[in-house]
């Protein structure tokens, strides 16, 4: 065994330090048309979104996303990913979206954008990741209990 005494010695006696292994950088994901492919779910809704380059068209179960989400709001929830990674007008996005109300399908496909463009170009993700839109909102509605008029609502307690 050698003698070790200082850092120096004992650096020696190991040999080269352990190196640290780097995450392999992400590619893109795309499939033989040149898309990319995501799910986006929000309260009950799911939805499936393909992202390809192209004008800014954007279409929900077969129609144009003004005729789909009607109010401005949920069209702004849709352009929300676009804003953020700064590439407005640059992607068509063809979107199937199931189950919930407007609001939560609305959601949903945004969540489904924010996932395809990340796939699609890799770059986009810290900006993404950073506005939180690469994370599933898990809230649900709660289930109504039985014995009860509501989830949590109870009936008023009388005492005699």
């Amino acid at each position: 065994m050698a003698d070790i005494k200082s850092l120096d010695d004992l650096k020696s006696a190991v040999g080269s330090a352990p190196v640290a292994v780097e995450a392999a950088p992400r590619v893109p994901v795309r499939d033989k048309l040149g898309r990319s492919y995501a799910t986006g779910k929000r309260k009950d809704a799911v939805a499936r979104v393909w992202v390809k380059p192209g004008s800014g068209k954007v279409v929900v179960n077969g129609k144009e996303m003004a005729a789909y989400f009607a109010r401005p709001v949920l069209q702004m929830i849709l352009k929300q990913p676009f804003t953020v990674a700064n590439v407005e007008g640059q992607f068509d996005v063809f979107a199937t979206v199931a189950g919930g109300g407007l609001s939560g399908q609305a959601g949903a496909v945004k969540h489904g954008i924010s996932k395809a463009l990340q796939l699609y170009e890799p770059t986009l993700r810290p900006a993404l990741k950073a506005a939180g839109f690469l994370t599933r909102d898990s809230r649900v509605v709660e289930r109504k209990k039985y014995g009860k008029p509501k989830a949590r609502k109870s009936f008023q307690f009388s005492k005699r």
